[in-house]
């Protein structure tokens, strides 16, 4: 089997790559945009999905059985700042990545990766989400989410093109950029023990409760969805369980050393903040026979010793003596 996918190089990426790479049965090719060193794992294929010719051309040399498109603009700050650009690079690109697949003689099965983001304003009583709750999108981002999310059922409607979708919560993991909020504290953290800084993390809003998932976990979901779910279906991927941003922080600093204090930062205060998001999984679970693996205390020391091999830091350079928290 030839897999492809897109955005090889992103957060997601190079786990699905990793993930797929222990099964002995498949030829991996990956897309992204700009030239890099060949990556172990995968044949890398440097493709702007927004230059159609190229896209057509590149799919129709791999023939892929399976393809997860995972590449997009994801970050919600920079759509409200520039959403002609997250609109235009996020439905685009998937739509000549679609069109080069229906054109394939065998259609791959195709992963169209959607976002808890989708749901958008919803209310406390109305958790968990499942896949028939409303969409009412509140960012530019949401809203690309949802124009790929309905393009993907679209072309399973009207062309046969074998199309799963999901509708992937928040994730966190080793390798996350730190745009986003728990990544961004972990390096922060990291810094802050490599002596770079002063010893205070700032934030944004601490009381919204998420729904998160170890981005390993995330990828699995991805393979068995795609190889075991239902064409024109829609699945959630998301824990069940709401976190609070400001427990995952508490979190995070009980895994330090060094006494750290907490500052609110206006900057990091996002628009439209919904105070809980929780995912219904039953239909993915249902299907696929998925179930999170990754404790949530796994993911965050994960991430965390991700930015301290970024800044220099060593384990064994800490002196831990014991549980700390945030000081006052």
């Amino acid at each position: 089997m030839r897999a492809l996918i897109t955005g090889v190089r992103g957060f997601a990426g190079p786990h699905l790559v990793r993930t797929l790479g222990e099964l002995t049965d498949w030829s991996l090719y990956g897309l992204s945009r700009g030239q890099a060193a060949a990556p172990v794992g995968y044949a890398p294929l440097a493709v702007d999905l927004l230059d159609r010719e190229r896209v057509l051309a590149v799919v129709a040399e791999i023939a892929p059985t399976h393809v997860f498109h995972l590449a997009a603009q994801s970050h919600v700050p920079t759509s409200h700042v520039d959403n002609g650009a997250t609109l235009t690079n996020n439905i685009a690109s998937q739509a000549n990545l679609l069109d080069a697949c229906r054109a394939l003689p065998a259609p791959p099965r195709v992963l169209v990766v959607g976002s808890g983001e989708e749901y958008g304003l919803a209310t406390p009583d109305e958790m968990p989400l499942g896949e028939e709750h409303p969409l009412r999108p509140t960012s530019p981002y949401a809203v690309s989410k949802v124009a790929q999310d309905y393009l993907g059922l679209q072309y399973f409607l009207s062309y046969g093109l074998p199309v799963v979708r999901v509708r992937a919560f928040n994730h966190i993991g080793p390798g996350q950029s730190d745009r986003f909020a728990l990544s961004a504290f972990a390096r922060q953290i990291a810094e802050i023990e490599a002596g770079h800084c002063d010893p205070v993390v700032r934030v944004g809003n601490l009381d919204a409760r998420r729904d998160f998932l170890d981005v390993r976990d995330v990828v699995r979901a991805y393979y068995l969805a795609l190889t075991r779910g239902e064409p024109g279906a829609v699945y959630n991927i998301g824990s069940g369980v709401a976190v609070g941003i400001g427990e995952a922080l508490g979190g995070l600093l009980a895994l330090s050393a060094i006494p750290i204090a907490i500052e609110t930062d206006p900057d990091r205060l996002r628009p439209s903040d919904v105070p809980i998001v929780v995912a219904d999984n039953a239909r993915l679970r249902a299907a696929t026979g998925w179930r999170p693996e990754i404790p949530f205390e796994a993911s965050l020391r994960g991430v965390l010793d991700w930015w301290r091999e970024q800044t220099g830091v060593s384990r064994s350079d800490l002196a831990f003596s014991g549980s700390n928290g945030p000081s006052k």
